[in-house]
């Protein structure tokens, strides 16, 4: 396993979201990326998590609500990862993933 302090971690995730092609970065509107240490004890291994409104259900009514959220979680990154490139990377995948879709869980 990986070992790195959070901050560490947050710092590769922030380098992450400076991958993601412009493009794709457009689409996350009003989304919010944060940093937990473990997913929910039910689903040990998830890698992410997104909770909102998905970009096909937003309408007219969408607007002036809380951002939605992306949540990386460091405790299965880094077990699975062998390199802080690996961590990057693998962090740029769960939150792309999740981008267009909004799809609920990565892992």
């Amino acid at each position: 396993m990986l070992e790195m302090t959070r901050e560490e971690f947050e710092e590769l995730v922030a380098e992450a979201l400076d991958r993601i092609p412009p493009e794709l970065t457009r689409l996350m509107d009003n989304v919010a990326v944060f940093v937990e240490d473990e997913p929910p004890a039910d689903d040990p291994e998830l890698l992410g998590l997104y909770e909102g409104t998905p970009l096909t259900d937003r309408g007219e009514w969408y607007a002036g609500v809380l951002p939605d959220r992306i949540t990386v979680f460091r405790g299965p990154t880094l077990r699975m990862c062998d390199t802080r490139e690996d961590v990057v990377a693998e962090t740029e995948v769960t939150v792309v993933h999740d981008i267009p879709t909004h799809t609920t869980r990565v892992g």
